[in-house]
Order: structure tokens, then sequence, then C-alpha cells
């Protein structure tokens, strides 16, 4: 099934962005915040679909972490561990455009039904996810 920007609906938020894949890879994996320790580490799964003979349009992952912010997550609730470190996901769609897509931490907080404890950094999840789709996906124009 393939889905378009259209149709994805829920906890996903989707960015378009107007640079191609690589450029929108290259800002997001340099964040600007302090929301996460490290530059992020990346899965390139067009790459690796080559690598056993397949085809696959830009689709590069990006991985997120601090453990100041995901410890009181699991601290909580220990399986929100599955969802942790966050995620964005930069892809190329059929018609070539190039979208940011990640999961809005309120869903994890939601999903793992954690509360006051997990806020502080809930908060600051979203505010680096948000930073960092901002800058992957703003205009060079200006």
């Amino acid at each position: 099934m393939s889905e378009s920007p259209e149709e994805i609906s829920g906890p996903r938020r989707v960015i378009g962005t107007p640079s191609p894949a690589p450029k929108s890879v290259d800002v997001a994996e340099k964040p600007d915040t302090p929301a996460f320790s490290a530059e992020p580490s990346m899965v390139d799964h067009a790459k690796n679909a080559v690598s056993v003979g397949m085809a696959l349009r830009p689709t590069e992952l990006l991985i997120f972490g601090n453990p100041k912010g995901g410890t009181p997550l699991m601290q909580e609730n220990q399986v929100s561990g599955i969802d942790l470190p966050v995620r964005a996901l930069v892809w190329q769609d059929a018609d070539g455009r190039v979208w940011l897509t990640y999961n809005d931490p309120r869903w994890l907080a939601a999903r793992h039904g954690l509360g006051a404890p997990s806020q502080p950094a809930l908060d600051a999840m979203t505010a680096g996810l948000a930073a960092i789709a901002r800058d992957a996906t703003q205009s060079d124009a200006g």
C-alpha cells in the first residue's frame, strides 16, 4: 500500500520540503536544539534496498535521542522504549516531492499512558522535532 501525505492522518506529522531529499537530510542531521544530545543516527533504506537488488525512492530514517528525555518516559512506563529514540523519515514520493514525517510525541504519551512525570520530556521532544522539521523544510529562498 502506498501512502501519500493527503492519506495520512492521526499521530503523524507530514511536512513538504522544497529541498531534495539529501539536502533535507543534511539539515535534519544537524539539529539546532538541546532536545537531542547527539547527532542522529541514519538508516538509508534506499541504499539498503539497492544492496539486495531492489529499488526504492530516497527514504532515510533519522534517529534522535537524549537519555535525559527518554529515560523519564521509560521510568513511567518502560514499554514506551519501543518508540524511543524518536525518529523522522525523509522520503521522496512518486512525483518527486520530498516529505519529512514523524510521530507526534503526544501520540507516544497517549499510546503509553504517560502523564505528568513525563510531560517536561515530551514538551522538549515536541519542540525539538518541530525545530528539526522547520529547519529541514524551510525554503532556501530568502
